[in-house]
């Protein structure tokens, strides 16, 4: 049996997981608590930050190489675009970049507000963060001006991995989405494998809620 450990970018895992139709158990983990709280969970990830995969004996983190994980391991699926394809080297592009170019920069920029003492939202970090979200945004408007999704005509995990974290940047108020974003986000998120996910997460599914995006 598969187990996800953790919610927050193991959403991304749920959802692909639900996209592909295996079996998975969720376990939750509360960082608010402290990883080291949690020494079951710290067996499996001594860095203490979530997602992890197991898989029988096999352990991973990083949410995005668990995706190409799974799908290597489980496919093939139409939630990735082969080698040959012409358009296999867009979605490896927006595959990493939903985490390397979006959430890295955005987390940063919302950090400082976040958790950090006053003023701290305002910092030369923070700037940073949200000039260099802003830059990696504009490649993504780009593409969806010629493709109703990011390696084309057809939703693959490099839309799980920007659509997380567009979802997210709207739900911390980081930024506001612009309405191609808002539209993109919408056909996501329209999909059952999405609302199974949100199902499957209480955690996601209730921060959801409370901010009513």
């Amino acid at each position: 049996m598969i187990t996800v450990w953790g919610e927050g970018r193991g959403f991304r895992v749920v959802w692909l997981l639900e996209e592909m139709g295996l079996p998975y158990r969720l376990r939750d983990v509360d960082l608010l608590k402290g990883a080291e709280s949690d020494p079951e969970f710290m067996a499996i990830n001594p860095g203490g930050f979530i997602p992890a995969l197991q898989d029988g004996e096999m352990v991973m983190v990083e949410s995005v190489a668990i995706l190409q994980y799974l799908l290597g391991r489980y496919g093939p699926s139409p939630l990735a675009v082969e080698p040959g394809d012409p358009a296999y080297p867009i979605y490896l592009q927006f595959l990493v970049m939903g985490e390397a170019g979006l959430m890295a920069p955005a987390f940063y920029a919302w950090a400082g507000r976040g958790f950090g003492p006053a003023g701290a939202a305002d910092d030369w970090t923070g700037k940073l963060g949200l000039e260099n979200l802003q830059s990696r945004r504009r490649l993504v408007a780009r593409q969806l001006e010629q493709t109703p999704y990011l390696a084309g005509e057809t939703f693959t995990a490099a839309d799980i991995c920007v659509a997380y974290a567009l979802l997210w940047i709207r739900r911390t108020g980081t930024a506001d989405l612009t309405a191609a974003e808002t539209a993109y986000v919408e056909r996501c998120t329209a999909r059952e494998g999405y609302r199974r996910a949100m199902q499957a997460c209480p955690g996601a599914r209730g921060w959801a809620e409370a901010v009513g995006v």
